[in-house]
């Protein structure tokens, strides 16, 4: 544990850390590639782009410094960094460098505010913090490799199958090259991807939410093309599984991970999607359906019409062969045909009135993922309804503090 003075020294100091959160991200990101290009390797060069990453590391920074004393009221993040950490291979000798260049960045930025006493303070805090993170890391690693068809690192799997959900997601059946048995996973967890594009410099690593049930020989990920837009580029990885890899072709994936699961009980569930949210929603759908054909499920979904609303024949079906499963779909820009069609149930977004028109049960389960805009209304609407934050479930791919805002 941190001497007392240090932790006074840490608390006092983490909102000046805050104020200057994406300063110091981004310089901290500045100085890493250039001691440790190798690392281009590991980090989201698109949210880099974007500054979501850095935004994510001074959020991280922060609230460790605030809850210093009481690490476990940061459980849900630090299972979350975790998880991630294990899929992607962070390993524990990186951490010194991590943190050399942390510090390194917090006196860039702060100039004489960040005194020697407030410099060596925070390293304490760091190298506390990254204790903590490498001894669950190193269970997790080993956890997963023993498991049932475990493996450490990336293993090559080929693609058995693509299949078109909709105008901007594509489906991936992969297979194992070797054969063997491959591990099971949690429905709401995610497969993470290695991909060796031809022209890059380095290598491109994304996680996809599996969207089956699990318990197959074979994984599906469902990707979402992310197509170029005036504030950020194309996704590079989205771009090259939809319009280059092809069935036959091999990609590289680290065993399955994450901390959003399905939890195992018998209260009714709500499963709110917005966009390509849906696929870990849909993977929780098709358990449950698999499981406990029994357990009371609505299923909320926001997409812009028919043609980007992926999976909608397979709910539909699922909606018709269980009664105790609830569909409502809106549509923000429905075509003319969704409107004679009645492809749709509400005109619109997810808010509030949907939420209040549909809510089964205040004892129920609530699991929402989708843009952040879209989480952040689902989020502030369930808390508005009063729902106990152990009921409320969510993946996100930015910072947990962004849903409050």
């Amino acid at each position: 544990m941190l001497d007392e003075k240090s932790i006074q020294i840490v608390q006092s100091t983490a909102p000046v850390l805050k104020e200057h959160s994406q300063q110091i991200g981004k310089k901290f990101y500045e100085l890493l590639f250039s001691k440790a290009p190798d690392l281009y390797n590991i980090f989201n060069q698109t949210n880099q782009k974007r500054g979501i990453q850095q935004e994510a590391l001074g959020y991280a920074v922060y609230a460790a410094g605030e809850h210093i004393t009481n690490l476990d009221a940061l459980k849900p993040v630090i299972e979350r960094i975790t998880q991630k950490h294990r899929a992607i291979g962070v390993k524990a000798e990186q951490y010194p460098i991590v943190g050399e260049t942390l510090l390194q960045a917090v006196k860039d930025v702060l100039g004489d505010v960040a005194t020697d006493e407030i410099i060596e303070a925070w390293g304490k805090a760091y190298g506390y913090i990254a204790d903590a993170f490498i001894e669950i890391e190193k269970n997790l690693y080993e956890e997963t490799e023993k498991q049932a068809g475990g493996w450490e690192g990336y293993r090559t799997f080929y693609v058995d199958k693509k299949a078109e959900e909709s105008e901007t997601v594509t489906s991936f059946y992969l297979k194992p090259k070797d054969g063997e048995k491959i591990a099971s996973y949690s429905a709401g967890q995610y497969l993470t991807i290695k991909a060796e594009i031809p022209g890059e410099k380095y290598s491109h690593i994304r996680h996809y939410s599996l969207s089956l049930a699990p318990g197959k020989e074979y994984y599906r990920i469902s990707v979402k093309r992310e197509d170029a837009h005036t504030d950020a580029p194309a996704g590079i990885v989205s771009t090259y599984l939809h319009e280059k890899v092809k069935a036959g072709d091999t990609l590289l994936a680290s065993a399955p991970a994450g901390d959003f699961v399905l939890q195992n009980n018998e209260r009714p569930v709500v499963l709110i999607s917005g966009g390509i949210g849906i696929t870990p929603l849909l993977s929780m759908l098709n358990t449950i359906i698999e499981e406990q054909p029994q357990r009371e499920v609505t299923f909320i979904h926001a997409t812009v019409n028919s043609q980007t609303h992926a999976f909608k024949d397979h709910v539909s079906q699922l909606v018709k062969e269980h009664s105790n499963l609830k569909s409502v779909i809106c549509y923000s820009s429905p075509t003319e045909d969704d409107r004679t069609s009645g492809h749709f149930d509400k005109e619109g977004f997810v808010d509030m009135n949907v939420l209040q028109t549909n809510l089964p049960s205040k004892k129920a389960d609530f699991y929402f993922c989708g843009p952040i805009p879209f989480m952040q209304v689902i989020n502030q609407a369930l808390n508005q309804l009063e729902i106990p934050k152990e009921q409320i479930h969510f993946e996100v791919f930015s910072p947990i503090a962004m849903l409050d805002e």
